[in-house]
């Protein structure tokens, strides 16, 4: 059965980070892919190029007989350019893989549907192994949630279903994971930027800080001057944001919601 899922045909409509990542993956395990869309030019050539196949600019020119098209655009492209996503594909299976989009967008404009929802983050210039990374899949008729499941599995030994409704909690709690966390590295590295210090003092805490939730549960790793109710140091700390409002607010916004979780 895995070498006849190998032979499908797969479009990405897309080719982003996370297009360019899963796109390489699939075609390192022997999938045909069979075509790229970019609305530019550069991204579509330097995707298409990777995985050898043909690439578009016009979604007008995206080959109707493909079995297998993922979308991996904006939220906001995806809702936009849906009519013409879709045309023309009646037979194919259309999935998208954003965390954040249900699976119902798909309801007026094709028959079989789905979502690949791989959680990571990812950049082109990072070349990423999805075998430990979860993938989140669901559409709209058994078999084709199957088919995903198989196809997932190929590339992850983590393959689960979601509904939409969790998936949408997946996406969020991703962000406080993932964005935000990595927004607070930015602010700390301008931060000491400002003191003629470097971000790399900061890696083995942000290691260690990793490496304890693998055992403990987020909540009791929490350390710091919140987590000890340390009020002197924190106001310390905020005097010296004093020039920068801003981030002063959000450090106290993080610290007020770690001494009410302490309580």
């Amino acid at each position: 059965m895995i070498n006849s899922i190998k032979n499908i045909s797969v479009v990405f409509i897309g080719a982003g980070n996370l297009a360019t990542n899963l796109a390489k993956a699939l075609y390192k395990k022997g999938f045909s892919i069979q075509q790229v869309y970019s609305r530019t030019e550069e991204s579509a050539k330097a995707l298409a190029d990777l995985v050898e196949s043909t690439f578009t600019t016009s979604l007008e020119e995206v080959t109707n007989n493909a079995s297998l098209y993922i979308v991996s655009l904006t939220d906001d492209a995806l809702l936009q350019l849906l009519p013409n996503i879709t045309k023309g594909k009646e037979n194919a299976l259309i999935v998208h893989t954003a965390g954040s989009i249900s699976l119902d967008i798909w309801n007026s404009y094709a028959q079989r549907f789905g979502v690949l929802y791989p959680m990571q983050t990812f950049s082109k210039k990072r070349e990423t192994s999805f075998q430990d990374i979860p993938f989140f899949i669901e559409s709209n008729s058994p078999e084709d949630t199957e088919l995903l499941k198989k196809i997932a599995s190929i590339l992850s030994d983590k393959v689960y279903y979601a509904t939409s409704q969790q998936r949408c909690s997946l996406h969020l709690a991703a962000v406080f994971t993932c964005n935000f966390t990595n927004h607070m590295y930015a602010l700390a590295a301008e931060l000491l930027e400002k003191n003629n210090l470097p971000f790399d003092v900061m890696i083995p805490l942000i290691d260690e800080t990793a490496a304890k939730v693998h055992l403990l549960p987020p909540c009791d790793a929490q350390t710091g001057p919140a987590a000890r109710n340390d009020e002197e140091v924190m106001r310390r700390h905020l005097k010296m944001l004093s020039d920068d409002p801003a981030t002063q607010n959000i450090y106290k916004l993080l610290s007020d919601s770690i001494i009410s979780k302490k309580k």
